[in-house]
């Protein structure tokens, strides 16, 4: 197979960047980044992938004579001269440097659960002759925005989940399952899957987008997998059997997978008729058996109101099998009989299906949640408004503050200056790099010169990104926006 459609890391621009070495005033030898969150549909960010980032595209020697000569011949002709992309440039880059990129990249440890608006990673050149290297890395260094926004909405559902465990069981164990990644085949490539993947493991251990373990197992030293599944039917392995034989489908399923967790979707036909004919009379004893070998199956509704829906599969599933109230009162089905609901799932759904749940007096343990395109497709760069802006340059010497000021949007007004972040008591602050001491700056070196100096584990990140007594109040948060 091909190893990667572009591995060239002059190519990893916007055409428009091509031309900007050209553009800064004469005597300019530093440009000084940083990267934000300026605000968005959430109030946080989890920080997330830019190692993955660094270790793909910008460690070791990137810089090669082919590679110039590949990034000439394309910008030549795309850009309509000769006179435009800096071949004298890279090609300093190549003799000075050995091919290494001469930036230092400073960045709050990945994991980290930063309020928005502030910095997350600054980028410098460390050559006073490539100042304009740092922006030239800004197309690639801002595609960190899509494992972050992945991980940040991920653990928004984690904490909607929580808030219903901790209102309605004792029993914990359950939740790192409660929201599972159905979104492998929604996304727009296999790598966004990986990535995507990846950024959802750091919240739930239930997923079906393999890809994100491999990306782990390469990038963040996972030994094993970091995602579990099971044997789930689809529609096609219920349908091929007939509608005549539909109870077949789910005998078989039992059968082969005996004492195993498994799910069957039961909306191929008749759900209704599915869930107290088939599953809960004519397969209720083989579940029983099932359960009393460690099984369980996970009954999974995919149309029709969400709402709605899970609760009326509750209450058939307690008429067949019954339910215990555990001792906050809610109704729990036996352990061996759960509930799957992933259609048309996003943290409103879920949070909106939660709230149903819970008013009905069920417990929350009785359902597990899957997700698709909602959780790793449907966001963009702009869901958490990520922007990488120069704040400081230095010019014949005399470095100065950057900003930029829109009278036609405040929002979008940069940072002045070199920054550091602080994090007193859990509270996070953005500022002045004057202000700072160097144990008190949450931003570290994590490249320099073409080395990763910082090489996180995901195990380090997942301990990061866990909930705790400084999150934001969820219901709060939903309820402003409604």
């Amino acid at each position: 197979m091909d190893s990667g459609l572009i591995n060239n890391i002059i190519l990893l621009a916007d055409c428009y960047k091509v031309s900007h070495w050209r553009q800064y005033p004469p005597g300019t030898t530093h440009i000084y980044s940083y990267f934000e969150s300026r605000g968005g549909k959430f109030p946080y960010t989890v920080f997330f992938g830019l190692q993955y980032i660094l270790k793909r595209w910008l460690c070791g020697q990137v810089v090669t004579k082919e590679v110039i000569k590949e990034a000439k011949e394309i910008f030549d002709q795309v850009l309509m001269t000769d006179q435009i992309f800096n071949e004298e440039g890279w090609n300093y880059i190549l003799e000075k440097h050995g091919g290494r990129l001469p930036v230092r990249i400073k960045a709050v440890a990945e994991g980290s659960v930063v309020p928005v608006k502030n910095v997350l990673f600054t980028v410098e050149n460390t050559d006073p002759a490539v100042p304009w290297l740092t922006s030239y890395l800004e197309t690639i260094l801002v595609q960190v925005w899509y494992p972050m926004t992945v991980a940040t909405i991920s653990r928004i559902q984690k904490q909607i989940l929580h808030h219903y465990y901790q209102l309605t069981t004792d029993d914990h164990t359950l939740l790192p399952f409660g929201l599972h990644d159905c979104g492998y085949r929604g996304v727009s490539s296999v790598e966004s899957a990986a990535i995507g993947g990846a950024a959802h493991m750091i919240n739930f251990k239930a997923s079906d987008t393999v890809a994100g373990t491999v990306l782990l197992r390469k990038y963040y030293h996972v030994e094993g997998v970091a995602n579990l599944s099971g044997a789930f039917s689809e529609h096609s392995t219920v349908t091929t059997w007939g509608r005549e034989k539909e109870s077949e489908a789910h005998r078989n399923m039992l059968k082969t997978f005996f004492g195993a967790r498994l799910g069957c979707v039961v909306d191929s036909y008749n759900i209704w008729q599915c869930c107290e004919d088939i599953i809960g009379s004519e397969l209720k004893d083989l579940i029983i058996e099932n359960g009393k070998k460690g099984g369980i199956i996970c009954v999974r509704p995919d149309s029709g109101d969400p709402t709605e829906v899970t609760l009326r599969c509750l209450e058939i599933l307690k008429k067949s099998f019954g339910a215990n109230t555990n001792p906050k009162g809610y109704k729990e089905l036996p352990e061996f009989v759960k509930l799957v609901q992933a259609d048309g799932m996003n943290y409103k759904s879920l949070a909106s299906v939660m709230k149903s749940i819970e008013e009905k007096g069920w417990s929350a343990s009785n359902v597990f949640f899957g997700s698709g395109a909602s959780l790793i497709q449907r966001l963009d760069r702009d869901t958490q408004k990520c922007a990488y802006k120069c704040s400081s340059a230095v010019v014949d010497g005399i470095e100065t503050d950057v900003y930029k000021q829109p009278v036609t949007d405040p929002g979008k007004t940069s940072k002045r200056g070199r920054l550091a972040l602080h994090c007193v008591e859990g509270i996070y602050s953005t500022v002045s790099a004057s202000q700072s001491g160097p144990d008190q700056d949450m931003l570290v070196t994590v490249f320099e010169n073409g080395e990763l100096l910082k090489d996180y584990t995901f195990e380090e990140i997942c301990q990061k990104a866990e909930l705790s007594q400084n999150d934001i109040d969820i219901l709060k948060f939903l309820a402003e926006d409604a």
